[in-house]
């Protein structure tokens, strides 16, 4: 091997992994260069909770004194099981597959040090609404905290020996092509339904949000393999990281006599804004975020729950009719991307059909078995 392989451990190689992709990516008008905090904020055990159950690493590949790609692993053991989930991400990496699997033994030889069985990647070392999957198709327009990659990042993460472990839709809708009619006598009978009652977030009472939050997602997501139930310290930081990108109207939960049993959040996809940042949230990056948000179109759906005992009754058309009629009349968003949507969960991906909303973009999230 004519190249060598460093553990970032010091400021100076942690600038390095935040900055390969500038140059990697120099020539593709496509790539918007993540946020270095919001990158940083990963890796630092003061803000990411993951740290509590886990930890991570982080490397880079040299070869005559370049860098020429990185990866980072980590792992996280799931309490009262002894299960211990493993997963690579944050991967980068020039087009030669020598050096890809170099990466990926780095990163296995660690998990597997650490009692891990399996490597999940590319994913992140927090939640799935951040920087999880490898890019399959839609190459054009990549959203805030989405993982953007080459196309010929799958035949590097293949021919390792990685195998699809779940795959991932973004979809997009706009008034042109929703399917209001059959949608709106859905809903309509739900709000007729006295049971039933709506409310949107409200930052000032953001601990009851929050707490509603964890209430819905402990019981709609406690059927998925390595479950991990959220926490109110959690959730509060992610409420808290997402407060200036988020537009209270367009954030709803739905009750049932009172209780909590669905949702549907959103932020603003402020990667049209940070397209112009290059990364750099210092004062310069501050104005341009405060001049171009009004200039946003689109919003993102990031995460879309209904308690398993309220399926099929109607509240997600209806979460969804909510949210229309705040978009209208706020006259100014245009399209809304709905991500990312699992194959394991057929029937939403049924209902976004039938709203007409049309798929742009696809992720595949990789398994290899030790």
């Amino acid at each position: 091997m004519n190249f060598q392989i460093i553990e970032v451990d010091n400021k100076t190689l942690e600038k390095a992994f935040l900055d390969l992709p500038k140059k990697l990516y120099s020539q593709d008008k496509n790539y918007i260069m993540p946020l270095d905090k919001d990158i940083n904020e990963t890796f630092d055990p003061q803000i990411n909770i993951s740290y509590q159950t886990g930890d991570c690493k982080r490397w880079l590949i040299k070869r005559d004194n370049q860098w020429i790609g990185r990866i980072a692993a980590f792992y996280s053991k799931i309490e009262k099981t002894d299960t211990i989930t493993g997963g690579c991400g944050f991967f980068e990496c020039i087009n030669e597959q020598e050096v890809a699997n170099a990466l990926f033994d780095t990163a296995k030889n660690w998990l597997k040090q650490n009692g891990c069985h399996y490597m999940d990647g590319p994913i992140n070392f927090g939640d799935r609404d951040s920087f999880w999957g490898l890019m399959i198709e839609g190459f054009a327009s990549p959203s805030y905290r989405e993982n953007y990659n080459f196309p010929y990042y799958k035949d590097l993460f293949e021919n390792y020996g990685f195998t699809k472990e779940i795959g991932q839709t973004t979809s997009l809708i706009s008034e042109e092509i929703f399917n209001f009619e059959r949608f709106s006598k859905l809903s309509s009978r739900v709000f007729a339904n006295p049971v039933y009652t709506f409310e949107h977030i409200k930052m000032s009472n953001i601990n009851k949000f929050a707490q509603d939050f964890i209430t819905i997602y402990n019981k709609a997501w406690a059927f998925h393999e390595n479950f991990v139930p959220m926490t109110m310290d959690k959730i509060l930081v992610r409420m808290k990281q997402m407060k200036p990108i988020l537009v209270e109207n367009l954030n709803w939960f739905v009750y049932a006599n009172g209780e909590p049993v669905g949702f549907y959040l959103t932020v603003l996809d402020v990667n049209q804004i940070f397209k112009h940042v290059n990364g750099k949230m210092n004062w310069l990056g501050m104005l341009k975020f405060l001049y171009y948000k009004r200039q946003v179109k689109r919003v993102r759906g990031i995460v879309f729950g209904v308690v398993p005992e309220y399926h099929n009754l109607g509240l997600e058309v209806a979460l969804i009719m909510k949210f229309r009629e705040y978009i209208i009349k706020g006259n100014h968003f245009t399209e809304n991307e709905l991500a990312w949507i699992g194959d394991f969960n057929p029937k939403m991906l049924s209902m976004f059909e039938s709203m007409g909303a049309q798929p742009i973009k696809k992720h595949i999230t990789y398994r290899f078995n030790f």
